[in-house]
């Protein structure tokens, strides 16, 4: 009865020791959050878009490197993606961190629109995002080293999110197929670790070639470039009656002729085509592509074209997703100062609305194991290829939409720091949670191939094609 009683008090001692060492690295995280703040704002201020990352990547790495992890740089053949790896072992955990801006959507750290003057703008937070993902990966290195915990832990640099679909490269490389599970997570305007749901995503940049000409002195001897990409358009247009429901066309003209009394002889339209399943993706592509050839054909143009991105819708994985869940209701959100609420009340009726909802932003939303899809992100190729989880903090004014000179603005304030260590602090206690219980991990994989289907192969949306490192220029 006595050794009993001994070996209860003494497990019990040890389940307090560890959660002591976990407690210990949660308020490290909060005492560092103006160090990783100023490496976010210092990325925030490069936002460099798409496979031109080098500085922001460059950060990162250093980063990873003086907190004692091993680099490779240049992986999947992208100057910009890399890992970072600590530790040796299974369970390999890995988590994935961005750092690309989108074009066009330069803005000031202001409550009105106001150009930075830059050619770019951090619009989707991934300044954020691999920022917050770095902190978690040193956060869980960290306890591994003060536990002797056996395992990896391996952070994934990955460039170009937005249309280059950088992931995908570092996929079909294999580089994630040794990994147990991946962890990630993306700036919101709420906090919630719900089922994540996303579309399949394939994007091409077709371009027509005709004859310049005197556009009124010899019209005649000209083949307009740019007619051919209105054809398409308009045809594709008409396409959109006879597609499925939830399916989403979107393009833009990149090149249209430089002046109109000249036939233009070359001429460029980006394309997107979305749905919640890949195989509906690559049939809209395809008459997508026949639509451009007969643009070509009545137009008495050439046209070729080229892929951009592509990438898988997500599968979800419920197991994973209560563990973060939970871990991120533990968390909590964040309450503003009253300078952040005059600020947010500021962005939130630039929006629309009469002002700030501060529970949104100070709560966790409900668990729900369905979501709706409404982006593309190349997560999915790593979901279809290891247990995938991820979540979202309230890094942007609640009701601000993704894309938008708002969420530049507020990514670039102390609002969006404090949900970017949200994030943090979620991501590390579930990557700790993992190491603890193999069980855990056991069950996620067996979902994993009860949802991707025992026979499942593999293959990417964007063929065989190498990095697009050029997209963005």
């Amino acid at each position: 009865m006595r050794t009993s009683l001994v070996l209860i008090m003494l497990f019990c001692l040890t389940s307090l020791t560890a959660q002591k060492k976990v407690d210990d690295v949660i308020k490290k995280l909060d005492s560092q959050s103006e160090t990783y703040g100023a490496i976010a704002q210092n990325i925030w201020e490069l936002a460099e878009m798409g496979y031109q990352e080098e500085k922001s990547s460059a950060l990162l790495q250093q980063t990873l490197t003086d907190a004692g992890f091993t680099i490779k740089k240049g992986v999947a053949g992208i100057p910009t993606a890399f890992t970072a790896e600590y530790g040796s072992g299974a369970p390999i955990i890995a988590i994935m961190g961005e750092y690309d801006a989108l074009p066009g959507l330069s803005q000031e750290a202001v409550a009105e629109k106001k150009s930075a003057g830059k050619a770019a703008g951090h619009a989707c937070g991934h300044h954020l995002f691999g920022t917050a993902s770095t902190a978690a990966a040193i956060a869980v290195k960290e306890w591994m080293a003060a536990n002797k915990t056996a395992g990896t832990i391996r952070f994934y640099g990955t460039p170009a999110e937005e249309g280059g679909s950088g992931k995908v490269y570092i996929v079909r490389e294999g580089l994630f197929n040794d990994v147990d599970i991946a962890l990630h997570w993306h700036p919101s305007s709420q906090n919630a670790a719900s089922a994540g749901a996303a579309l399949a995503n394939k994007s091409a940049k077709f371009r027509f070639y005709g004859v310049s000409a005197h556009a009124a002195g010899s019209p005649e001897k000209g083949r307009s470039a740019l007619d051919g990409v209105e054809a398409m358009n308009m045809m594709v247009n008409m396409m959109r009656e006879h597609v499925p429901e939830k399916a989403r066309i979107h393009y833009v003209i990149t090149s249209g002729g430089k002046a109109p009394n000249v036939v233009p002889d070359y001429a460029e339209v980006y394309y997107y085509a979305r749905h919640n399943t890949r195989d509906v993706v690559i049939d809209i592509f395809d008459r997508m592509v026949k639509a451009a050839e007969g643009a070509a054909l009545g137009t008495g143009t050439t046209m070729d074209y080229e892929m951009i991105g592509g990438t898988h819708e997500l599968l979800p994985n419920l197991t994973l997703q209560k563990l973060m869940h939970d871990n991120l209701s533990e968390i909590g959100g964040i309450t503003y100062t009253a300078e952040e609420k005059v600020f947010a009340d500021k962005i939130a009726i630039s929006l629309g609305y009469s002002g700030v909802d501060l529970n949104t932003a100070k709560n966790v939303q409900p668990y729900k194991t369905e979501a709706k899809a409404y982006g593309s992100t190349d997560v999915g190729d790593v979901s279809f290829t290891v247990p995938t989880v991820g979540m979202g903090a309230a890094t942007w004014v609640p009701g601000t939409p993704a894309h938008s000179w708002q969420a530049v603005a507020v990514g670039g304030t102390t609002i969006g720091k404090k949900g970017m260590m949200v994030a943090a602090k979620t991501l590390t206690l579930t990557a700790i949670e993992l190491f603890q219980n193999k069980a855990l991990v056991a069950k996620a994989k067996t979902e994993f191939i009860e949802r991707r289907g025992v026979d499942f192969k593999y293959i990417p949306l964007l063929g065989d094609r190498a990095p697009a490192l050029d997209y963005r220029n």
